[in-house]
């Protein structure tokens, strides 16, 4: 058996998985705010089970050297910053430990066992606080010379006359578009709540969420021109609402009825693991690096 953990900007996901993806439990625990009382957790947790466990696959916010196991920047959670995972547990874990990026984590379920099993060329969008993004070349994740390749929330459109850019990842964001909703229908931030106003057309949900679509759309015609995947793959908590990918296809549609001279089709899908995710890849890339022979003890 092998412990993956995800953590995310609210709550830590930890689940006991077999060598084959089937998670056996799974619980979770508040995000700490810092480092300390997060590995002090994490290693309870390890060492409640520690006889059934033969390696830790782990999933975060932040750019990742997966040869190392050290976070860059961390998203929100800024204290994970040059903070590494295997120093960090590998004085009490005795087992090998994997790290990997959480949107990348979640491309390697879906390339494992998922909606992108099989395809050569894929994208996965991950819909969230930001949108995260992993894609595939070849079958295999490509991470890029920096380790940033998928930092889809940094693409931009710039204002020339104040060098302001209203960036991707705050107009992709699932919680943004959720909160707009519930702020303009004065009910309390729920995803369930709000998809409960959009699935029964309710005009206010409907305006907003059609906008974030179409932005969503937008993004996705220029990744279909820019890299020509076979699949695009939506991810994120959100993708469980049929709604979504329905709405997201829709939007290309108008898109192209508008604007002619497109020509590209992009074959737009709903991932087939939400929130278990990023546990499941982060499980797959500790598989990935022991065959390379990368982690140690």
């Amino acid at each position: 058996m092998y412990l993956a953990f995800d953590i995310g900007g609210t709550f830590v996901k930890f689940a006991l998985i077999d060598a084959a993806g089937n998670i056996q439990t799974k619980n979770k625990f508040p995000t700490p705010d810092n480092i300390e009382t997060l590995t002090k957790y994490m290693i309870e947790n390890y060492l409640s089970i520690s006889e059934k466990i033969k390696g830790i696959a782990i999933s975060c916010p932040g750019t990742v050297d997966i040869r190392t196991g050290t976070v860059y920047h961390g998203g929100k959670l800024k204290y994970l910053h040059h903070q590494n995972f295997v120093k960090l547990l590998s004085e009490t874990c005795k087992v090998p430990i994997a790290v990997e990026n959480d949107a990348k984590s979640a491309a390697l379920a879906e390339l494992w066992l998922g909606s992108i099993k099989g395809y050569d060329n894929a994208l996965v969008l991950v819909l969230g606080s930001a949108v995260g993004a992993g894609l595939i070349i070849d079958g295999k994740l490509y991470r890029g010379k920096n380790l940033s390749a998928g930092e889809v929330s940094y693409t931009m459109n710039l204002n020339p006359y104040n060098l302001k850019s209203n960036f991707f990842g705050p107009t992709g964001s699932a919680v943004n578009m959720i909160k707009s909703i519930s702020e303009k229908k004065n009910i309390d931030v729920s995803g369930h709540h709000v998809f409960d106003l959009i699935n029964n057309k309710d005009s206010e949900a409907i305006a907003i969420f059609d906008k974030y679509c179409l932005q969503l759309a937008e993004q996705i015609m220029n990744l279909q021109y820019l890299l020509d995947p076979e699949v695009i793959a939506i991810g994120g908590g959100i993708s469980s609402q049929p709604i979504v990918v329905e709405s997201i296809r829709q939007a290309i549609d108008k898109i192209k009825v508008n604007n002619p001279t497109h020509y590209a089709n992009p074959n737009v899908v709903s991932c087939k693991f939400q929130n278990d995710a990023n546990l499941l890849g982060a499980l797959y890339n500790f598989f990935e690096l022991k065959q390379e022979n990368i982690l140690s003890m």
